[in-house]
């Protein structure tokens, strides 16, 4: 069976890419399969046997004169070059199934629509609220929003400046949300892959009748194994405020026990954070075995978001390690961890609550052990790679009637 694997980025450049690039080599080391690429130009992208139909490379942080910001609003809506070099791809190479992952602004979900015309099986899997949300987070001025309250309409969208409080860059995602919606690119997805239940519900509201499978996010859980109890709390990401990092400093200070935290990652609040709370420890980026051995030694994870998670690769690596992990209750989080089980959860944005749930890890080391074998018990059951290709290679040979 051929699979297209569609991405504008060929090469790791965030969680869209990780998942994208771990499902291409599964399913490349999966007998009875054969595996084909579309994507964008970039110095950085991995070998592909299919790049001559990679599409030029845009990008959009990039200045432009007025001509050019012409075509480029152009191209972000509807990109002519990439609908006729996918379309001589699927010509040459006659998939039967394309997947696609992050196609939006430079690929466009126009090539959506030439996969169906020649017949092809299609799924989008959602890493982001996009299909929702034309802005991808929804929220607004930094706080998240019912995406219900689009009412049916996407003026909405340049209404409340939902897209980094820009008029032009908001009036853009409407035109562009628009002009989909108009030609139903989306309703020209067989299946859509929703990584949490709540991304599920999230697509659904704007597309009613699609037909939507959750299949989570995995970890080869052969990589990693249970770590020690280090005694210290740790953060791991994006230091900006609706990763709810602010709350957690300021819950930190509230505790009644002393136990470190440690923040790693860099972002808007990082300065903030150094100013207020000097208690903390700012261990900026880190990749690698180091940033591994940090998650390993911890004593718990905190990830204390404040907007839509959808599965979040944070608590799934700290499950892997054995942590137990005290989260947000807010988007995908709560499908995640299992209050009192494997963590806790607490009300976004309340910092004595999340106070409270450090405190009481601080104080019961057996608690600790407990809720983090419990958490690697649940990551190896339900969120590790064999589960995750298992349910992929289902729901392909489901479409592909075989």
């Amino acid at each position: 069976m051929k699979v297209l694997f569609v991405n504008k980025f060929f090469f790791p450049h965030g969680g869209a890419e990780t998942v994208f690039l771990q499902e291409r080599e599964m399913v490349k080391n999966t007998e009875g399969f054969e595996v084909i690429d579309f994507s964008m130009k970039h110095e950085k992208n991995l070998p592909s046997e299919q790049s001559e139909y990679f599409v030029d490379n845009v990008d959009y942080n990039n200045e432009h004169g007025l001509a050019s910001k012409l075509k480029v609003s152009r191209d972000f809506i509807h990109n002519k070059q990439a609908c006729e070099k996918f379309e001589q791809l699927i010509i040459d190479q006659k998939p039967e199934i394309v997947h696609f992952h992050n196609i939006y602004h430079q690929l466009t979900p126009s090539i959506i629509k030439i996969a169906k015309k020649h017949g092809c099986k299609t799924i989008l899997t959602a890493h982001d609220y996009k299909v929702a949300c034309p802005g991808y987070g929804c929220l607004i001025d930094g706080k998240v929003f019912d995406v219900k309250n689009i009412n049916g309409s996407f003026v909405n969208l340049f209404k409340y400046q939902w897209h980094e409080g820009s008029w032009s860059k908001s009036f853009l995602m409407s035109c562009e949300a628009v002009f989909h919606a108009l030609k139903k690119s989306y309703e020209n997805i067989d299946t859509f892959v929703a990584p949490s239940a709540f991304m599920k519900s999230m697509i659904k509201t704007r597309l009613p009748d699609a037909n939507v499978q959750v299949i989570v996010n995995g970890i080869d859980a052969t990589t990693t194994e249970i770590g020690e109890d280090g005694g210290y709390f740790l953060y791991c990401g994006r230091l900006s405020p609706e990763k709810g990092v602010p709350t957690l400093a300021k819950a930190h200070s509230l505790m009644k026990a002393n136990v470190p935290l440690k923040i790693l990652g860099n972002g808007p609040v990082k300065e903030l954070l150094e100013k207020e709370y000097p208690n903390v420890e700012m261990l900026g980026f880190l990749q690698g075995d180091e940033l591994f051995n940090i998650i390993k030694n911890a004593k718990a994870v905190i990830v204390p978001s404040e907007w839509y998670e959808n599965c979040s690769m944070s608590v799934i690596e700290a499950m892997s390690y054995g942590k137990p992990v005290i989260g947000g209750n807010i988007g995908g989080i709560p499908e995640q961890v299992l209050d009192g089980e494997t963590g806790f959860l607490f009300e976004p944005g309340n910092a004595q609550e999340l106070a409270n749930k450090l405190d009481i890890l601080a104080s019961n080391p057996e608690l600790v052990k407990k809720m983090g074998l419990k958490a690697r018990e649940r990551m190896v059951t339900k969120y590790s790679l064999e589960v995750h290709k298992r349910e992929l290679i289902e729901l392909y040979h489901s479409l592909a009637g075989k």
